[in-house]
C-alpha cells in the first residue's frame, strides 16, 4: 500500500512549501493568533531550505539524507497536529493545522522504503 517513493516526494516538496507561506495569507488565519500565520510562514520557509539541501533528486545542494529529511517531516506534522491545542487556534486557524498535519504524517507513513543496491 506505501506508494510515494523518493521521486514523488521531491517533486511535492516545493509545492507544499510554497503553500505554507502563501496559504495563511490567501486563507486569512490568523483570527484566533497572529501565530497561525507565523508558524505557517517560517515552517513554509524551512520546508524550502529543507528540501534544497535534501539528497534527493530536486535537492541542490545534497547533504541532508533523505531520510533525515523524512525525520523532521514527521516531527512538523506532530507540531502542526498540537499547535492548535498549544497556542489556542480555534476555527480555520485550528482545521488549517490539523488538515496539514495529518496529510503531512499520511504522506511520510506512504513513503515507500528504497531499495538499496550494493556496488
Amino acid at each position: 500500500m506505501k506508494f510515494i517513493t523518493k521521486q514523488i516526494h521531491a517533486f511535492l516538496d516545493y509545492p507544499v512549501a510554497l503553500s505554507l507561506i502563501a496559504l495563511p495569507f490567501l486563507l486569512n488565519l490568523g483570527t484566533s493568533n497572529p501565530l497561525a500565520i507565523g508558524l505557517s510562514v517560517a515552517t513554509g520557509i524551512a520546508a524550502f531550505l529543507l528540501t534544497l539541501l535534501t539528497d534527493h533528486q530536486l535537492g541542490v545542494i545534497k547533504i541532508i539524507p533523505y531520510k533525515s529529511h523524512l525525520i523532521v517531516d514527521f516531527m512538523v506534522a506532530i507540531v502542526f497536529l498540537i499547535a492548535p491545542f498549544i497556542f489556542s487556534f480555534e476555527g480555520l486557524d485550528a482545521y488549517y493545522y490539523w488538515v496539514i498535519g495529518a496529510t503531512v504524517l499520511i504522506v511520510v507513513g506512504l513513503h515507500k522504503a528504497e531499495v538499496e543496491i550494493a556496488d
